[in-house]
């Protein structure tokens, strides 16, 4: 007798069939939520590193986020090819966290997560002041990319597509790195700094490292996002952005793969879940619902709901 067994393929299988189903069934604006969940899985991937390894309170994240789409909006105009310009994206965050990173790992705990959101606002009113570069508030227009016309001809199941597939690169690449000896670094610097660095362990390399490999997984999401928008502007990138990384990171589980994953389904999706089936007044009340959600989750499940189990192993004993 055949048994079912549930597998990361089988996960990866199913999503992959949702936006042929979701358009069968006429449900189309489903295909675009999915869409957009994997922009916010990618993101609490990316962020998972610094908040969930290493322990850094970031409040800036969405800043980067920035960066990779205004990068890949400008790089498209000035004639540079699609894929090439989402891996100028990549490489033009990374560069940015790391000389950031250089200058404010010093600092530790609120005084981290002060200057990383000055940082965020910073790079926001940048964006909307360096009218030359970025238009300003006015924002940027890119032509239409369509990466998967053999698939099919709507361009949302397209991006949907494009944007799993980044989601399963960047789960695998962070599995990896978690089980590496590097991963084991990151988490014994998030347990006890001091004892680490008494260990051996060079505690300033990596959570520098933990801090500039994050920037990847943004600058991938954001110019994914630009692509997939044919349009970018300042307004996009504002702070709540940040706070809903952080949320997503903190709902799921810190240090828990499968956890940021299962947090950004909840906090991203269930809001325009709710609109498409109940009413759209219920927009309305997205943010009580996201406040219930995180109260609940503080008080009965403060590892979060997928921990991973040395998080939930620090919590419990």
């Amino acid at each position: 007798m055949l048994r079912w067994r549930w597998t990361p393929w089988t996960a990866l299988a199913l999503a992959a069939a949702f936006p042929f189903l979701a358009a069968t069934l006429d449900a189309q604006y489903l295909v675009r939520v999915g869409g957009v969940i994997g922009l916010f899985m990618i993101l609490g991937l990316g962020l998972n590193f610094t908040l969930g390894y290493v322990g850094l309170f970031d409040l800036g994240f969405i800043a980067f986020y920035a960066i990779g789409a205004y990068t890949t909006a400008i790089a498209m105009r000035a004639g540079v090819p699609a894929l090439l310009a989402l891996g100028l994206a990549m490489v033009v965050t990374l560069a940015v966290r790391a000389l950031l990173g250089l200058t404010i790992l010093r600092l530790r705990g609120d005084y981290l997560a002060v200057v990383t959101m000055g940082f965020g606002e910073i790079a926001r009113l940048t964006i909307n002041n360096l009218d030359a570069f970025t238009n300003g508030p006015k924002g940027l227009q890119l032509a239409p990319w369509r990466p998967l016309n053999f698939l099919s001809d709507d361009p949302n199941i397209q991006y949907y597509l494009l944007i799993l597939l980044a989601v399963a690169a960047g789960v695998v690449a962070a599995k990896r790195l978690e089980n590496s000896r590097v991963g084991r670094a990151w988490v014994a610097i998030r347990e006890d700094e001091i004892a680490a660095r008494l260990s051996g362990i060079p505690v300033r390399h990596y959570k520098l490292l933990a801090f500039t490999i994050s920037a990847a997984y943004a600058g991938l999401a954001g110019g994914l996002f630009a692509q997939w928008e044919q349009f970018v502007t300042p307004e996009s990138f504002v702070f709540w952005e940040s706070i809903l990384v952080v949320s997503i990171v903190v709902l799921g589980g810190m240090g828990s793969i499968a956890g940021v994953l299962l947090g950004a389904l909840v906090l991203v999706g269930f809001p325009p879940l709710m609109q498409w089936k109940l009413s759209a007044d219920w927009i309305n009340y997205r943010y009580l619902f996201f406040g219930l959600i995180l109260v609940l989750v503080t008080l009965f499940r403060p590892q979060g709901i997928l921990p991973s189990s040395r998080r939930e192993a620090e919590l419990t004993s």
